[in-house]
């Protein structure tokens, strides 16, 4: 017992005696230690005395994609630390490449008796889906939410960043700094975040940039997300002359910065990138990159807090709640090369 002890403390940051105190069901402790300690118990594998086990909430399912893109764990942390504040113990599942499906994970979460399902990025946002199976697990009925995605006929809370503005906020700091041939990389277009950051670049290019709609064609890349996706798109831009690129990940943009040193090219000087998300480090990044923030800790309470009111059967709206972006100027982005800003300067 005394090993259990010191491994149950030492996952939960707290002293053996206090989490004996806990176990014992005796007065004195924090609610918010008391919270530390049984989940603690959950994610070491122990089964909790049956004493405390009325005192959890319930578990809760937290469905991500692959923890490789940083704005992801970035979710979970503050989806998991919320969800235990509110006295849920959270069960992350991770999808892989070739791994545990999302239906996977539903049906072993279904097993584990979760009183809800908080989705980020998942099949809810991909339109070639089949999204009927959120409407059988509302059926059960199981309350679910959301994130970065939409299904206007399913009846469930949604929270999302407002792409569209994202992508105008990025074409509106470049062509302030004198860009006009602008390109677009981002994921496949059967993506819901990705029609409407489509959707907000062609207008601000438009609108800002006086580009024709009938010229948008060549400047847009629509291709793999991740480093090596924005690496190859950026290539195939840089032929056709872009001095400026809104990319729809942040590693997207780290794959087109390497794209243009490839080239000898100087990230600001000869091309100026911008990212999205505001993933951890990208302030640390050769140059610190200019990005588009997404809200991640409001998106996720805001998550969080309608799950615990459809469990509590409060029942929280059925439509998307949308979270307005914030453009993060750093070394990435600079005044337009001279030879684009002036194109018929004489030189003397």
């Amino acid at each position: 017992m005394r090993a259990r002890l010191s491994d149950i403390a030492q996952q939960a940051e707290v002293s053996e005696a206090t989490v004996s105190r806990v176990l014992n069901d005796r007065p004195g402790v924090a609610p918010e230690t008391r919270q530390a300690v049984l989940t603690a118990l959950d994610v070491l594998g122990y089964e909790r005395p049956a004493r405390l086990r009325k005192r959890s909430a319930g578990l809760v399912g937290l469905v991500v994609p692959e923890l490789d893109n940083p704005i992801f764990p970035a979710f979970a942390q503050v989806i998991e630390s919320t969800l235990a504040q509110s006295g849920f113990t959270p069960v992350l599942c991770t999808q892989t490449a070739g791994g545990v499906t999302e239906d996977e994970y539903v049906e072993m979460l279904l097993d584990r008796q979760v009183s809800g399902i908080v989705f980020v990025s998942g099949l809810h946002a991909d339109t070639a889906a089949n999204h009927d199976r959120y409407r059988a697990l509302i059926a059960r009925p199981l309350p679910v939410v959301m994130i970065n995605g939409y299904v206007p006929d399913v009846a469930a809370p949604f929270v999302s960043c407002d792409d569209r503005e994202a992508a105008e906020l990025a074409v509106a700091h470049l062509v302030a700094l004198g860009h006009r041939r602008i390109g677009l990389i981002t994921g496949p277009d059967r993506f819901v975040p990705v029609q409407r950051k489509v959707a907000g670049w062609r207008a601000a290019m438009t609108r800002l940039a006086g580009v024709a709609e009938t010229d948008l064609g060549p400047l847009a890349e629509l291709t793999l997300f991740g480093v090596e996706g924005g690496e190859a798109a950026a290539g195939r831009l840089l032929d056709r002359g872009v001095t400026g690129l809104v990319c729809g990940s942040d590693l997207m943009a780290l794959g087109a910065v390497r794209a243009a040193r490839q080239r000898g090219l100087s990230v600001p000087g000869d091309l100026s990138v911008v990212g999205y998300d505001d993933s951890p480090l990208m302030a640390f990044t050769n140059p610190p990159l200019t990005t588009v923030r997404q809200p991640v800790t409001a998106m996720a309470v805001a998550a969080v807090r309608a799950l615990v009111d459809e469990i509590n059967g409060h029942g929280a709206p059925h439509s998307e709640y949308l979270f307005r972006p914030e453009l993060v100027v750093r070394g990435s982005t600079a005044v337009a090369p001279a030879a684009v800003r002036f194109p018929y300067a004489r030189t003397a």
